[in-house]
């Protein structure tokens, strides 16, 4: 009996000693943050940092020449960025130390992008036009780089005449998780039209569009790591509407089933936004962030059923939060400020649904993007 605690109490040790050697290994992996800027105040277009994960802080690490930089992706074998540019897009190799080494430009024949994305295979590069409402298709080489276009789709037609969004205007191209249909939101037209995609040549072709409320502005669609759920932020009205999705044979499948606000219950929506639309690393929390009210909110996101239970929504410190990111621990967040010219650290706490401005801010000229990624 002694001889059988004995050999337990070992067993014990052996099993504290590796949960605690993989905890300390996971705090140790290493993080950069890839932030693209318009460069109309600034000859550089893309800044790396070093993440500071516990702190919740960003150290400047390399900078990196490239005009307006309206937007960046990361391919799915985090090997490759591609960032938007005034004369379409540039490739980047991502070396081991976060840093990028230019690997070729592409043109994507039309007016400078605002948003881009690869397929789940990263075979195809998707780029949305805001200007002239265009989804151009390019073909990624074997060495990474964007290549050659296999095809360009024209949104038409005449929205409701409110401001700016009575034309179409393409903000957001995502392609569904099981990597059947590429999802375009047309911000002008309260659209997000859906295409199948043929990975063999390249080509889209309409399959089914969900049509969102008049005047709500669909910016950004992103679908839960799941593939079941859809999640797509209205500029205009302020809102988060939730989808189910499935595909029945080749036909798409998407239905509603949640809808909320980015804003507090009592705030008027004259004069807001909503901007940007974050999961954090496990996809337990989705981010939203609120131009005019400056504020993010924070929802909880139920796995099962995909709704959302809003936490809170607070302000950032900073003017135009045009993006937002996690660190990956949940536990700290960045508001990226477009007009005030800011990064603005915040500590989360999901007790007390609070967040507590964390240290100075960062300067960054008209930030648009951020990306952060473990290397």
């Amino acid at each position: 009996m002694a001889e059988s605690r004995t050999k337990s109490n070992k067993e014990e040790t052996v099993n504290k000693s590796a949960k605690k050697s993989t905890s300390e290994s996971k705090s140790k992996d290493r993080y950069v943050a890839y932030v693209s800027t318009y460069t109309r105040n600034a000859d550089k277009g893309i800044y790396i940092f070093d993440v500071d994960v516990e702190k919740g802080r960003f150290t400047p690490k390399d900078e990196v020449k490239i005009t307006n930089s309206s937007y960046l992706t990361i391919a799915h074998n985090g090997q490759f960025m591609y960032a938007i540019t005034d004369f379409g897009v540039e490739s980047y190799r991502i070396k081991p130390d976060g840093l990028l080494e230019n690997i070729g430009s592409a043109s994507i024949n039309g007016m400078r992008g605002c948003y881009l994305s690869t397929d789940y295979e990263d075979r195809y590069l998707f780029v949305a036009g805001y200007h002239d409402a265009k989804v151009t298709v390019l073909k990624i080489n074997d060495d990474g780089s964007a290549g050659e276009i296999t095809d360009e789709v024209f949104s038409a037609g005449l929205g409701s005449i409110i401001e700016r969004s009575f034309l179409p205007h393409v903000t957001c191209v995502k392609m569904t998780r099981d990597n059947k249909f590429l999802c375009v939101c047309d911000i002008g037209m309260d659209q997000v039209k859906i295409f199948s995609f043929d990975p063999s040549t390249g080509k889209l072709k309409f399959k089914d569009m969900i049509h969102c409320d008049q005047d709500s502005g669909p910016r950004y669609i992103k679908f839960h790591k799941s593939g079941k759920f859809a999640y797509i932020i209205h500029e205009m009205a302020n809102k988060v509407d939730v989808y189910s999705y499935s595909c029945n044979g080749s036909e798409p499948d998407f239905e509603k089933i949640d809808s909320v606000s980015t804003l507090n219950e009592d705030y008027r929506t004259s004069g807001s936004i909503s901007c940007a639309m974050k999961f954090s690393f496990d996809h337990k929390l989705l981010l939203c962030s609120v131009a005019g009210g400056n504020s993010v909110t924070l929802y909880k996101i139920d796995e099962k059923t995909g709704h959302l239970e809003k936490r809170f929504n607070l302000p950032v410190s900073g003017d135009y939060p045009k993006d937002v990111a996690f660190f990956p621990d949940s536990n700290h967040i960045v508001s990226l400020n477009h007009e005030s010219n800011t990064m603005s650290f915040l500590t989360l706490n999901l007790k007390d649904n609070t967040i507590v401005l964390n240290g100075p801010f960062v300067k960054v000229p008209s930030g648009n993007c951020i990306i952060t990624k473990r290397i």
